[in-house]
């Protein structure tokens, strides 16, 4: 049996921390489009059921097109259950009365364990969704029995202890030793993984598509394959966001002028494999001369065109060479010999002062 394993997909985001209204709202349509795309590789790949670990949707206020969208995938596709638990997003149940009666193939969950059995009972599926009343009740009601696959879904911070916000908290050291073969979680936006001794694993999916630069990286779900005559699970990741966002450092290390940094940027996009459908973060690093010409402004206007978004954040730091002045008669090395005996400036001051004074004896405009 296979069985998709999905969360955090926050459906309806606005979109709008980064992108102008326009490709704001077109991102919100790609999110929508993105969860259908993997209800139509269940279809196809003969997945009998999708397990969403929380936060389906990212707000209470859902649009009446991301609530239709999802009832209508939903209800045109009876052979695949879908295994809905609400996480801190999904805070009521404005896509719930979307429904005249709720399907059979959409299974939901409570403040307490509820209990699915696959395949004749030889899958197991436990869910709870957490509140700070159940907190010290989850683990000791949750008794899986040895003999099936039992997969446990939750939607929280999981970590080796309970933390004070129970609410949003996973005890993996309450859940080993719990016969449990895969805990499928959600609440964190990136993939993450690791053994649930004695004998299970737990996992993050991530989310489905990125929607800001903390959400950088590959995003897409799981596909378990559960063997119950030996009661085995195999299972790979599948790729699946339309764009991927990136945040790149370049080294811009003795770099003088403004076409050369962009040549640098360039070869760091080469580098990451980013496309021209992706969403980019560009971050200069490095120590520059002072004498550098260094325009972060040119520099995202020579590269943003080729790709869905670009910004570029200059996170140098300016360089003095100060044996360069130390003879130096004229008022320029005067100056960088004054500032440099000015003990209350901390070295970064000078040399941004040094350099915004060299541009203004040069009768340049000053970019501070």
């Amino acid at each position: 049996m296979k069985i998709i394993h999905c969360a955090d997909l926050h459906l309806d985001s606005r979109m709008t921390a980064n992108l102008d209204p326009e490709k704001a709202k077109e991102r919100k349509i790609e999110l929508l489009n993105t969860f259908g795309k993997m209800v139509a590789y269940a279809a196809e790949h003969d997945v009998q059921a999708i397990l969403i670990a929380g936060d389906l949707f990212d707000t209470n206020a859902i649009s009446a097109r991301a609530r239709n969208f999802v009832k209508d995938r939903i209800e045109n596709n009876p052979d695949i259950l879908f295994f809905y638990l609400k996480g801190n997003h999904d805070a009521n149940d404005t896509f719930l009365s979307t429904f005249e009666a709720i399907p059979e193939n959409l299974k939901l969950f409570s403040d307490t364990w509820t209990r699915y059995e696959l395949e004749n009972g030889r899958i197991v599926i436990y869910g709870i969704e957490l509140t700070k009343e159940n907190a010290d009740t989850v683990y000791t009601t949750l008794l899986p029995a040895p003999e099936p696959v039992n997969i446990v879904m939750m939607h929280g911070q999981a970590g080796e202890y309970r933390s004070k916000n129970a609410a949003e908290s996973i005890d993996l050291s309450a859940l080993r030793n719990r016969n449990i073969d895969y805990l499928a979680l959600g609440h964190v936006h990136e993939i993450q993984e690791q053994p649930l001794p004695p004998r299970g694993k737990m996992r993050y999916p991530g989310c489905l598509e990125g929607r800001g630069f903390d959400e950088c990286g590959t995003h897409g779900f799981w596909v378990l394959d559960i063997d119950t005559d030996n009661s085995t699970i195999t299972d790979e990741f599948v790729p699946i966001a339309y764009r991927t966002l990136y945040e790149i450092h370049v080294d811009c290390e003795g770099s003088k002028t403004s076409p050369e940094i962009v040549s640098l940027c360039r070869d760091a996009i080469r580098s990451s494999g980013a496309s021209e459908r992706d969403l980019l973060k560009i971050v200069l690093d490095g120590a520059t001369p002072i004498d550098c010409e260094k325009s972060p402004e040119l520099v995202a206007s020579l590269l943003r065109d080729d790709f869905y978004f670009l910004k570029v954040y200059d996170r140098t730091h300016t360089f003095v060479r100060y044996d360069d002045y130390a003879l130096d008669a004229s008022l320029k090395g005067e100056f960088v010999r004054a500032v440099k005996a000015d003990e209350t400036l901390s070295e970064d001051e000078k040399a941004e002062i040094i350099r915004c004074g060299i541009r203004a004896l040069g009768g340049e405009e000053i970019a501070l």
